[in-house]
């Protein structure tokens, strides 16, 4: 069996870092968004399950989360729930970092009921490019080699071709770009830790200080006039439907032209 790419372990105590308050904006934007998209469907969801995160997003659902406060602590590729359990389930950010991506949502469709929803928003595609590659120029240049420093992102078309394979109906994907700047690396790697993104991939090299001063200077080189360096952050909002009689009939792979927020308006 292969190694999994994400510690498990690791991953759980990183959600749990403390000062997540303080760097909380971009959870934020992302929960709001998903509440946006979910409130233009004019159904009741009586049995919600709040996917991961380290802040609960949805009052009263069942909550899976990778940090207290929970009812449950687990994994999203492993939902100890029965088939069919619930009528909406939502994700923010933890999808980004799931060992087992398509396992998850084949889970998360198991457990929705007929006509339920999965909506999702993380973090992928081009997120933290400029971050890559100034630590991947630091370390060839100073030790020779590539190591590994942050976690892979998913990209949009693939994550829309994960939703079809665990047989989500009219599955749609869409992707909002930001950007954030930031006066220093260092400010920077302080936000991600607080917000639990630091990268729990399995396999991690030392981060030896020289290649990280280096790649400060590079970050830093790379600076708008007044001194801060724009970073890219790519959103990937997901959306399915679990199958039910009476439900549109999808159009063919790679014909669809429909945004998200259209998909779901057409369920009201």
């Amino acid at each position: 069996m292969d190694a999994e790419p994400f510690d498990r372990a690791l991953r759980r105590r990183r959600h749990r870092a403390p000062g997540f308050e303080g760097a909380a904006f971009l959870h934020a934007a992302m929960a709001d968004e998903v509440l946006a998209r979910i409130q233009g469907v004019a159904r009741h969801f009586a049995a919600v399950l709040d996917l991961g995160g380290p802040a609960p997003v949805w009052p009263g659902a069942i909550r899976v989360a990778l940090a207290p406060p929970a009812a449950i602590v687990a994994d999203e590729d492993r939902l100890p729930f029965a088939d069919a359990t619930f009528d909406l389930v939502l994700s923010i950010g933890g999808l980004a970092s799931v060992s087992d991506l398509p396992g998850a949502l084949a889970q998360i469709r198991r457990v929705l009921r007929p006509d339920g929803l999965f909506i999702a928003a993380f973090a992928g595609g081009m997120t933290l490019a400029e971050l890559r590659a100034d630590l991947l120029e630091a370390d060839v240049a100073l030790t020779g080699r590539a190591a590994a420093r942050t976690a892979p992102m998913v990209e949009a078309q693939a994550a829309a071709a994960l939703l079809q394979r665990a047989g989500f109906a009219m599955p749609v994907t869409d992707v909002e770009r930001l950007t954030v700047r930031y006066a220093s690396l260092g400010r920077l790697l302080d936000d991600l830790t607080a917000m639990g993104a630091r990268s729990p991939l399995a396999a991690r090299a030392p981060l030896r200080r020289d290649v990280l001063a280096d790649a400060a200077r590079r970050f830093a080189a790379r600076a708008d006039s007044d001194g801060r360096t724009p970073v890219s952050v790519e959103i990937i909002h997901l959306a399915g439907w679990a199958p039910a009689p009476g439900q549109p009939v999808p159009l063919k792979p790679g014909s669809g032209k429909t945004s998200l927020a259209a998909a779901l308006q057409r369920r009201v």
